[in-house]
């Protein structure tokens, strides 16, 4: 390798900066500032809004770090993701893992100074959830493996809960669960789509496993188990009205989008229904705060 060569290899700070996965990160953030808002009904303190975010934020991407490099191998066989540092080269796994260690104790500490201990060991649990138990032994144990580990993608509303009032409460499990069900058709909807690389990375995702027509099944059933408990906010008196029309509108789309999977007649419906599930989660979030300001807290005035 020549020296022009040798400096194309070498890192840079954007390299670092795509191992925390920052789109991953400002999707999960943006539901975990939607939960802190709807703990309350006014403004939340802006000291907690500001640190427990970036608590959170860097705690979420150490564990993204940890992904990187737990996946380095996998990554070189998968078309998304064989340019990526760590796989690539340009960031070894030491450098990386120390990265990783900088940002997650900065954020621990964060959390553990400025919010409180309740928001910072259940974002520890998260970090440990998602990056040692999906990444480690899940994601390569079974074709549930991102039903199963899901749970740790779902927490962040809960973490900006806990993190302005200090306790968990029903309504914040709520969002849990709808990010929860969300994830299965939204993640298989891509596992569909990349199927030939998961399996030359001999990753066991549901359509290698059981094959494409059994996979679209479970997305278009779990889309209804999705627009159902998206029904909940509004039975349990967390949301109103206006928060019930969007959800069932954009609920009414990501079916469509299942059903167009079916159907199997569109070659690339399965990155179209992935892409639309990202906008459809940040979508519902935004309705749901503001029919918390405009609906819900209003009424109880």
């Amino acid at each position: 390798m020549n020296e022009a060569e040798f400096e194309m290899e070498k890192a840079n700070w954007r390299d670092y900066l795509e191992l925390t996965k920052p789109n991953v990160v400002a999707l999960m953030i943006l539901t975990t500032v939607i939960g802190m808002f709807l703990s309350v009904p006014g403004m939340v303190p802006v000291d907690v809004l500001i640190l427990g975010n970036l608590g959170i934020a860097f705690c979420a991407g150490a564990a993204a770090v940890v992904n990187h490099v737990v996946d380095r191998q996998i990554d070189t066989k998968m078309a998304r993701t064989f340019n990526r540092p760590v796989a690539k080269g340009r960031v070894q796994p030491l450098q990386a893992l120390l990265f990783a260690t900088v940002i997650g104790v900065a954020g621990m500490a964060i959390l553990l100074v400025f919010i409180n201990a309740l928001t910072a060991w259940l974002t520890l649990a998260s970090l440990v959830g998602y990056a040692v138990v999906y990444t480690l032994y899940l994601k390569r144990a079974t074709p549930q493996n991102i039903v199963i580990g899901g749970l740790a993608g779902a927490v962040p509303p809960l973490l900006g809960w806990t993190a302005v009032t200090g306790e968990v409460h029903g309504h914040a499990l709520l969002l849990v669960l709808i990010i929860f069900a969300w994830t299965p058709p939204h993640f298989w909807a891509l596992a569909v789509h990349r199927k030939e690389e998961y399996a030359k990375a001999d990753i066991p995702m549901l359509p290698v496993t059981h094959g494409e027509k059994y996979t679209k099944l479970h997305i278009l059933l779990y889309t209804l188990i999705m627009i159902i408990i998206t029904v909940l906010p509004f039975v349990t008196g967390m949301s109103g009205w206006l928060y019930l029309l969007g959800a069932l509108v954009l609920g009414a789309g990501f079916l469509y989008w299942a059903i167009v999977m079916m159907i199997g007649k569109k070659p690339d419906a399965g990155m179209d229904t992935f892409k639309y599930s990202i906008i459809y989660l940040m979508a519902l979030f935004i309705i749901m705060l503001l029919d918390h300001y405009l609906i819900t807290v209003p009424s109880f005035i």
